[in-house]
C-alpha cells in the first residue's frame, strides 16, 4: 500500500469516527420519552362505592291460605290499592260452618249434663242430711239403751254412703265443667278456622301479584310442601334497594352513609338515600357452588321520599359515599403505578448503581443483588419530573375519589407527576430522560359534580 493510499484511508476513518460521534450526540437528544404531567394540588375528594341491585318495598306480605277450599269470591285484581282489613278473597265456608254447628251442639249437651249433675249433687246433699239426722237420733236412743247396736251401725254406714254420694256428685260436676271448657275451646277453634275463609289485607299497600282465580281450589302448605301464595301486598311508601357489593368494598360501608340511587326504568332522575343494612354473610347463590365465584354481600339502601311509578324488581344502581375529604393533596389516578424496589434493613430505598461508561440517555442499571438485611417488594408510587428525568417516588394514599387519590405521604403541593401516555407510565424506569409535552396545572376542584 502506498503512502498516499494510507493517508486517504486514515482520513476516511477519521471522518467515519467523527460521523459516528456526531450521530451519537445528535440522536441522543431525541431519545427522550414524551410525557404529560400534572401538578399536585388540593382538592375535595369523595370515596364512592357503586353497585347494582333491585328495587324492593320495605314491607311486603305474601298471602297464603290457612284452610283448603274453593275460592268463591275474589275481590281484588293485580295493581289494586287496598287498605288494611279490606276483603281480598273468600273461600267456600260450608264445611267449616258445619263443624262450628257440631261444636255448638256438643257444648250445649255438655252444659245440660252439667245442670243434671248439679241436681244430683243437691239430691245427694238432702239424702246426706236425712242420714245425719237419723244417725243423731239413733245415737241418743243407743245411749238410753233403747236401740240395739246393729241398728246404730246400719245408721252409721248409711251416713257414710250418703257422704260418699255427695263427694262423687261434686266430682262429677267438676269433670263436667272441664268437659265444657274443652267443648268451648273446640268451638273457638272451629270459629277461628271459619274466619280463615275470609282473607283480609294485613297492611295498606298495592297488590303486586295475584296467583289465584275465582273458582280455583287453594292448597294449605305443609312442612315439606309450600302452600299456594295467593296474593302479594307491598307497601310502596318506603322503597329500598338491595344491592350486591364486592367483598373488597364492604369494610368501608357503614349504616347511615349517604347514597344516590338511579333506577333504569326512571331515567334522568337520581334519588337520595341512606345505608340501612349491611350484610354479615355473603350472598349464597341457590344451587351453585361458590368456588370461583365473586363474593358479594347484600347492602340495603333506603330511598328518602317517594319514588313515582316504581315497581318491585326494577333494576337500579346505588352510589354510596363512604368518605369525604376537603382540600387535601391529591394525585391523579393515572399517575399511580407499581414498581419493585429494594430496601435496606432500615427501610430506606437502595438505588441500583449505573453501569460505568453508559453513554445513552437511558442509563443502564446494574443487576441488583440483595445484600444482608435487604428485601425486595412492590411499592405504589408515581414518577416525578426532576431535571428532565423520571424519578419514581413511593406514595402513600388515602381516600380514593373518582379521578384522584388522597396523598398522605411522598408528594407535596406543586410537584409534577407523569400522568401519561398510559404505555409510557407503565414502561418508565428510574432515571429515564423525559420530555414534557404539556403541563396541566388544573385548579383545585372536586372530583365529582
Amino acid at each position: 500500500m502506498t503512502r498516499k493510499k494510507k493517508v486517504w484511508l486514515g482520513a476516511g476513518l477519521v471522518v467515519l469516527v467523527a460521523g459516528v460521534g456526531y450521530a451519537n450526540v445528535r440522536y441522543r437528544k431525541t431519545d427522550a420519552t414524551t410525557v404529560n404531567v400534572e401538578k399536585i394540588a388540593a382538592r375535595d375528594l369523595e370515596a364512592i362505592v357503586s353497585a347494582s341491585g333491585k328495587v324492593q318495598p320495605k314491607r311486603k306480605v305474601d298471602i297464603s291460605a290457612e284452610t283448603m277450599g274453593k275460592v268463591t269470591n275474589l275481590a281484588v285484581a293485580e295493581g289494586d290499592y287496598v287498605q288494611a282489613g279490606q276483603l281480598l278473597l273468600q273461600i267456600d265456608p260450608r264445611n267449616l260452618e258445619t263443624t262450628v254447628q257440631n261444636r255448638e251442639a256438643s257444648l250445649a249437651t255438655a252444659r245440660s249434663q252439667l245442670e243434671q249433675t248439679k241436681t244430683q249433687v243437691e239430691n245427694a246433699k238432702v239424702s246426706l242430711k236425712q242420714a245425719q239426722d237419723i244417725l243423731a237420733r239413733q245415737e241418743e236412743m243407743f245411749k238410753s239403751g233403747l236401740l240395739a247396736r246393729d241398728q246404730l251401725e246400719r245408721a252409721q254406714n248409711d251416713f257414710k254412703m250418703r257422704t260418699t254420694d255427695v263427694l262423687s256428685s261434686e266430682q262429677s260436676v267438676r269433670t263436667q265443667e272441664q268437659r265444657i271448657r274443652q267443648e268451648e275451646a273446640n268451638l273457638n277453634s272451629a270459629k277461628y278456622d271459619l274466619n280463615k275463609v275470609r282473607i283480609v289485607s294485613p297492611i295498606t299497600g298495592i297488590v303486586t301479584r295475584r296467583n289465584i282465580e275465582e273458582g280455583e281450589t287453594v292448597v294449605v302448605g305443609t312442612m315439606n310442601n309450600a302452600g299456594t301464595v295467593l296474593l302479594t301486598i307491598a307497601d310502596l311508601s318506603v322503597i329500598e334497594t338491595e344491592i350486591e357489593v364486592d367483598e373488597t368494598d364492604v369494610p368501608f360501608i357503614k349504616i347511615g352513609q349517604p347514597a344516590k340511587v338511579t333506577i333504569d326504568a326512571i331515567p334522568d332522575q337520581t334519588f337520595p338515600g341512606k345505608v340501612t343494612e349491611v350484610g354479615n354473610s355473603p350472598i349464597q347463590a341457590a344451587g351453585t357452588a361458590q368456588t370461583g365465584r365473586a363474593t358479594n354481600f347484600k347492602v340495603v339502601v333506603t330511598i328518602e321520599g317517594k319514588v313515582p311509578n316504581v315497581r318491585p324488581g326494577f333494576t337500579c344502581t346505588a352510589e354510596i359515599t363512604t368518605a369525604t375529604k376537603t382540600k387535601v393533596l391529591s394525585v391523579p389516578i393515572q399517575a399511580m403505578t407499581v414498581r419493585e424496589l429494594v430496601f435496606d434493613s432500615a427501610g430506606n430505598v437502595v438505588k441500583p448503581p449505573v453501569v460505568p461508561g453508559s453513554t445513552t440517555s437511558k442509563p443502564i442499571l446494574a443487576p441488583v443483588e440483595l445484600k444482608a438485611g435487604e428485601t425486595r417488594k412492590e411499592v405504589e408510587g408515581a414518577f416525578e419530573v426532576k431535571d428532565g428525568k423520571a424519578v419514581f417516588t413511593p406514595v402513600k394514599t388515602g381516600v380514593a375519589g373518582e379521578k384522584y387519590f388522597e396523598v398522605i405521604e411522598g408528594l407535596k403541593e406543586g410537584d409534577e407527576v407523569i400522568t401519561g401516555p398510559f404505555a409510557s407510565v407503565r414502561s418508565l424506569k428510574e432515571g429515564d430522560v423525559v420530555k414534557v409535552e404539556s403541563a396541566a396545572t388544573a385548579q383545585p376542584t372536586t372530583t365529582r359534580p
